[in-house]
């Protein structure tokens, strides 16, 4: 059975009960975070909201993703004054999805937009995107009434890039499908940390299988573990920062397993309810404890940071389930 197809969107079917990520940028402060002088994440004050970074050379700063609104646009910028008086020169998007580009028009006409060439094709009907990503807002979808133009990356690359801010060169890597078809890794050699966007989170974290299979994503985790054996850490789109290597091993278990169980379910005749109750659920009853952990580092109410986190990867999951389902029961 062949998995590698990609559709040309994301499934737009969701569980029963599900909820999904808020997105919604009300509240949200980016706090710094240095690895070294000039290579700085931005963790959102609030989990799962959305992490950015900042990275700076002798010559030029560089910024991955750009938020959601204008507003959180303008927090990413008054941080990179902040933090260097480097030129800011360039912009990453690690995905095509709004809450991370839909802010690249709120960035100066002369900073390079980059990201791979599969995000900017799927950058192609904000409409959609705006409706897709309204329904994870929590009461706060018509902040998105003030994206009117959904800025498309400048340029472009395929699977490899490299960005020399002076005297530190900027990685940029598309390993193939994962969460999306175009997922960008963002990797600063010198402090061995990766930004990974919606591709790997913290170890424990329930991924989205939005616009492909189990399989390909397999692959493409593998190619990034053989492409960066140095990886120590990586700050994902969403949630707390995390030892890369463990993020990796974690994933790609889950997701063998999940295409091991559902396929099994589907070539058994079993129905998607019988499905989600055969699949293995790793959130069924407590988080990860290393991902507790973690979240204890949050300036929030503990209890409300784990209890919400468990939520989201059960509701995650059960949409992995259903993604696979559907893919399978196609014959994909």
């Amino acid at each position: 059975m062949s998995t590698s197809r990609i559709p040309e969107r994301e499934i737009a079917e969701r569980p029963a009960g599900y909820g999904g990520p808020n997105l919604s940028p009300v509240g949200l402060e980016l706090v710094p975070h240095a690895f070294a002088e000039g290579v700085y994440a931005l963790m959102a004050s609030i989990p799962p909201k959305d992490n950015n970074g900042v990275v700076a050379g002798r010559d030029a700063a560089l910024v991955i993703d750009a938020g959601i609104t204008a507003e959180i646009s303008a927090k990413i910028q008054a941080h990179v004054a902040a933090l260097t008086d480097r030129p800011l020169r360039y912009l990453v998007n690690t995905t095509y999805h709004g809450d991370h580009t839909f802010g690249n028009a709120a960035f100066p006409g002369d900073v390079v937009v980059v990201s791979s060439r599969a995000n900017r094709e799927n950058m192609a009907d904000l409409a959609y995107e705006k409706q897709t990503r309204s329904a994870n807002m929590y009461g706060d979808a018509a902040l998105l009434d003030e994206v009117t133009t959904w800025r498309r990356p400048d340029l472009v690359f395929d699977s490899y890039a490299e960005i020399d801010l002076g005297g530190r060169t900027v990685q940029l890597h598309h390993f193939g499908p994962g969460n999306g078809p175009g997922d960008t890794v963002v990797y600063v050699p010198d402090t061995r940390t990766a930004w990974t966007g919606n591709f790997l989170a913290h170890a424990g974290t329930a991924h989205m299988l939005l616009q492909g299979g189990p399989e390909p994503y397999v692959a493409s985790l593998r190619r990034m573990r053989e492409a960066l054996p140095e990886l120590e850490t990586i700050v994902s789109g969403h949630g707390p920062m995390g030892d890369g290597r463990a993020a990796l091993e974690a994933l790609i278990g889950y997701l063998e397993r999940l295409h091991d169980e559902v396929l099994a379910s589907v070539e058994a005749g079993r129905s998607l309810e019988e499905t989600y109750a055969a699949c293995t659920d790793p959130w069924a009853e407590a988080l990860d404890p290393g991902l507790a952990a973690a979240l204890a580092r949050y300036p929030v109410p503990q209890e409300q940071a784990r209890q919400g986190m468990l939520a989201l990867c059960r509701d995650l999951h059960r949409l992995n389930v259903l993604a696979t389902y559907r893919l399978y029961e196609a014959g994909q």
